[in-house]
């Protein structure tokens, strides 16, 4: 049996490790996850530990959630996938109640300088591969330089990177001048990083968390706030559309897209039109309970073919609310939503600025990127959530 004071080490020094590769690499990162998981398992003081997950609200919530995927299974006819989407999900059920009770406090700020700095190293290879100085690789191109995640999951990790960092330059007054105008620094280069790789949802992301955070700023006074937030994101938006090529492009895809819906389905955002409208003709078949854990596949198919649809079939709806709407109904809706409730809930108590701040604008940003895609369900964006969740929900006063 390991010693607690070296368990306890372990357990940081790892924490420390998996925020630094959770940008980088599925396969460190899991790897390291495993070792986690496993210490936990086999080191003993079981009921201590049982008994600081069930002191938390949100970790009953998360473990609820994943219990009604597992009840959802009892309905489904496609034992196989459902298998896929617990497995999937597990985070939910294990990870994520697994690293809220070995997180400490002292440590957070070593979490967040590691998480920082890969993406920092991210945001350097991305530069150097849209300058051409290094050859594309992986899920690189020239056009959309993300290399070590596609850009779906890229600009949304990059958004929470870029609050993290514009918190500190705004808030923390015991920056010296060298770190503040590091951090300034750095808060821009990824700024225009966002903009020269793809991810429009991302984008969007982006642009709410400066809202979020000029509220923040000017917490006392609404009409400095809407005021900076009208002046500063149609600013940045303008800048950003007529100086990047890519995000220019993408904009008017979007809008191309939506306006020529109907004879060019195929496309990125009429695709997303029409999961909406077929998945809504699931749902509201089925509304309660769903049609089970997995049996979106077949479902969405028949609907498909009904419609006469001429886009492909799918297994992700690219909506987190309409996937969980689809497989648990209401049921799974209420769960999912509970998550996000006792995140702002537990929030609000925070005597740090910073966590408070944090962790109300996590859960908000999520909330809102969700409904392009199902980041729940994505293993970075699902390892970021469970992860900085695990420590900006705790009461470390009490655990």
């Amino acid at each position: 049996m390991i010693g607690s004071f070296d368990l306890d080490k372990t357990y940081q020094y790892l924490l420390i490790i998996l925020a630094f590769l959770m940008p980088l690499t599925v396969a460190g990162a899991n790897f390291v996850v495993v070792l986690i998981v496993l210490l936990w398992f086999f080191s003993g003081n079981y009921k201590f530990k049982v008994l600081a997950i069930l002191s938390n609200k949100l970790m009953i919530a998360s473990i609820l959630f994943y219990l009604i995927h597992v009840l959802g299974m009892l309905w489904t006819e496609d034992i196989i996938w459902g298998l896929e989407i617990l497995h999937k999900m597990w985070y939910f059920l294990l990870l994520f109640p697994i690293l809220f009770t070995i997180v400490k406090k002292d440590y957070i700020i070593f979490y967040l300088s590691a998480f920082t700095l890969a993406i920092g190293l991210t945001e350097l290879v991305s530069y150097l591969i849209w300058f051409e100085i290094i050859s594309p690789f992986k899920n690189a191109s020239l056009i959309n330089p993300t290399p070590f995640m596609t850009h779906v999951s890229y600009n949304p990790i990059l958004t929470i990177a870029i609050y993290i960092v514009m918190h500190q330059v705004l808030f923390n007054n015991d920056l010296s001048r060298l770190k503040f105008l590091s951090y300034s620094f750095f808060a821009l280069s990824m700024t225009i990083n966002m903009f020269i790789t793809g991810g429009r949802a991302g984008q969007i992301m982006y642009f709410a968390m400066l809202a979020i955070i000029i509220f923040q700023y000017f917490n006392t006074s609404k009409i400095k706030s809407i005021i900076a937030v009208l002046v500063f994101i149609p600013s940045i938006f303008f800048v950003a559309y007529e100086s990047s090529s890519i995000f220019h492009n993408r904009v008017n895809d979007a809008v191309k897209d939506v306006i020529t819906y109907e004879k060019n389905s195929n496309a990125s955002v009429a695709k997303r039109i029409t999961f909406a409208i077929n998945s809504w003709e699931i749902i509201k078949n089925n509304p309660l309970i769903g049609v089970g854990t997995g049996d979106l596949p077949n479902e969405y198919q028949k609907v498909n073919e009904k419609n006469k649809s001429r886009t492909i079939n799918a297994t992700n709806t690219h909506n987190m609310y309409t996937l969980v709407l689809i497989q648990n109904g209401l049921l799974g809706l209420i769960g999912l939503l509970s998550i996000f409730y006792y995140q702002i809930k537990l929030s609000l108590n925070s005597p740090n600025k910073f966590i408070r701040d944090l962790g109300i604008s996590l859960p908000l940003l999520y909330l809102l990127v969700m409904w392009s895609d199902s980041y729940l369900l994505g293993h970075y964006t699902t390892l970021v959530f469970v992860f900085f969740s695990s420590f900006l929900y705790k009461d470390f006063e009490k655990n």
